[in-house]
């Protein structure tokens, strides 16, 4: 790594001046950092309105627009997915060798624009570009700020941190409900077809209510400021003297088709590996197209566009592990070689199968089958599903971290309670013919499924070296968004379609469990060794320390 005099310096200072950091199981977090964190939390509140906004306007936008219950998830999801994740790469390695609260803030200028834009939205085409505008600013998101906690936070502390950080999550996403519902409702009551401003219906002005705040708010995040890298654990990281090299590297890793380049660059034997790869997901992404294929879907060259966005979201991954392998193998023997790190995440991705489903959905599966008011909605879904996730994230954070004391794999276990709890509440929410209980129900699944967020965030940071978080956060939210969120939302919706039922679709997501117990069992063995081992894992690889 190629670092500055002066920046070498800094990192030497901040360990000088602090006797205690060589401890960072010992250390408190400073005030600062609690204000540097509920700045963060206001941030990833707003991240999720302006992503989960789509929830309650659902059913006005597939009136409007004459689109499908498959569709409605792939715009919620998978467009929105891919290019999270894709982007999440390269920016989460520029997090890991710039100034993470610049990115950010640009990050959030980027994905407000682009939720305010999709308020112009015509046609399917058009918000699906939006979609990826805000997947590809939220990227910058997660990354920058897991870092950023991690070097604000001991380890003994940094679940509860992440946990109180993710809570954003849902109290964003309970809000936007409560937002949309009221800005529809107020704007169709107040304006007709004909005489709205800019011909706007309602759900386009909520895009713009939730999407201009943003603009605002990354000048209060860009007045954040940045910690010593890795000072808090003793291993201060020095500043990058190139840090943008290192991103536009990730970023032709990962951008086809400029992924040939980079294959080519590693020799023959790595080209014909890739476009082995790419030739499998382009078969199994036509292959999926003929299964799923449903009357009047949009179609490319034969391929859907959920097994298109996602074929090529997989080839993107597939080529970036490839060169990460190559460029730093280090990182790849603690992330890609670590069935510690793949089983957490995975394991995670099977909660959150079926979390961004029952989130996506409730709401208008509320309004289709109940026949209630948005605001209703608003109130009974969105206001308790936002006090839900915060009780559960930070109670769930709390508990992982209270068991992590007294076992070294005890966060897997509050991942694991995050999988299985909520299915009971899940399935009675899905079946009952009572608006009431259908809306207790779904508080208390929301409640279990968010406990095991900062448990599994918690444990990818420590599995990893501190110069490595911003990538393994990034790859991290791989499996909650190419897995998740790709799938979940999509699977809910693509049954809904087939067979007319969505209440069948929304509980056909529970069919991953199985493989989630099984993971997260494998997880729980292999996380403690792996934890241990972190730094001689990284040396045998080449790792300087």
């Amino acid at each position: 790594m190629s670092v500055t005099k002066d920046s070498a310096g800094t990192a030497q200072a901040a360990i000088s001046s602090n006797p205690n950091a060589i401890d960072g199981e010992e250390q408190n977090a400073t005030p600062y950092a609690w204000y540097g964190l509920s700045v963060l939390v206001v941030v990833y509140i707003l991240n999720f309105i302006d992503r989960q906004i789509l929830s309650i306007l659902a059913n006005d936008i597939k009136a409007d627009l004459n689109l499908t219950d498959a569709d409605l998830g792939f715009l919620y999801g998978t467009a929105f997915a891919v290019f999270y994740a894709l982007f999440g790469i390269p920016l989460g390695k520029l997090a890991d060798t710039w100034h993470r609260v610049r990115l950010m803030s640009l990050g959030l200028t980027i994905w407000s624009a682009m939720t305010a834009l999709s308020g112009f939205a015509r046609d399917g085409a058009t918000l699906t570009v939006a979609r990826i505008g805000v997947g590809v600013g939220e990227a910058t998101a997660s990354p920058s700020a897991y870092s950023l906690i991690s070097d604000w936070f001991p380890k003994r502390m940094r679940a509860t941190a992440l946990a109180i950080y993710s809570s954003g999550l849902y109290l964003g996403g309970g809000i936007s409900l409560f937002i949309g519902a009221q800005v529809v409702e107020r704007w169709n009551a107040a304006y007709s077809a004909e005489t709205a401003p800019l011909g706007l219906a309602g759900w386009q002005a909520a895009f713009l209510v939730v999407g201009i705040p943003g603009l605002l708010l990354a000048l209060v995040v860009l007045s954040l400021k940045e910690p010593v890298r890795g000072a808090i654990d003793g291993i201060p990281t020095p500043k990058v003297a190139q840090p943008f090299k290192g991103f536009f590297d990730e970023l032709l890793a990962v951008i086809p088709p400029f992924t040939l380049i980079g294959a080519a660059r590693r020799g023959v034997s790595a080209l014909a590996r890739n476009l082995a790869m790419a030739l499998v997901l382009y078969g199994a992404a036509r292959l999926l197209t003929d299964l799923t294929r449903v009357e009047g879907q949009w179609e490319w060259q034969g391929l859907s566009q959920q097994w298109l966005f996602l074929g090529l979201g997989w080839y993107a991954i597939y080529s970036w592990a490839a060169s990460l392998r190559a460029k730093d193998p280090a990182t790849f023997a603690l992330i890609w070689k670590n069935p510690a790190f793949l089983c957490v995440i995975m394991g995670y991705g099977c909660v959150a199968f079926g979390s961004y489903a029952g989130s996506y959905w409730a709401a208008p599966y509320a309004e289709r089958i109940f026949g209630v008011h948005k605001t209703e909605i608003g109130w009974f879904v969105g206001g308790p599903g936002a006090i839900a996730g915060f009780l559960g994230v930070i109670m769930g954070g709390r508990m992982a971290d209270w068991l992590r004391v007294r076992n070294d794999a005890g966060r897997i276990l509050v991942v694991a309670f995050g999988l299985l709890a909520p299915i009971a509440p899940f399935v009675i929410a899905y079946t009952t013919t009572s608006s009431a209980l259908f809306y207790v129900m779904h508080f208390i699944a929301a409640v279990f499924t968010s406990s095991a967020l900062g448990a599994a965030a918690a444990t990818t940071q420590d599995l990893v070296l501190p110069r490595m978080r911003g990538t393994a956060t990034a790859t991290f939210f791989l499996a909650t968004t190419l897995f998740g969120l790709a799938l979940g939302p999509y699977m809910a919706g693509q049954v809904s379609t087939v067979t007319g039922n969505l209440a069948t679709g929304i509980m056909s997501t529970l069919a991953v469990v199985p493989l989630g117990i099984v993971l997260l069992i494998a997880a729980y063995k292999l996380v403690p060794l792996a934890e241990r081992n972190a730094t001689e894992r990284a040396r045998a690889a080449g790792e300087p320390i």
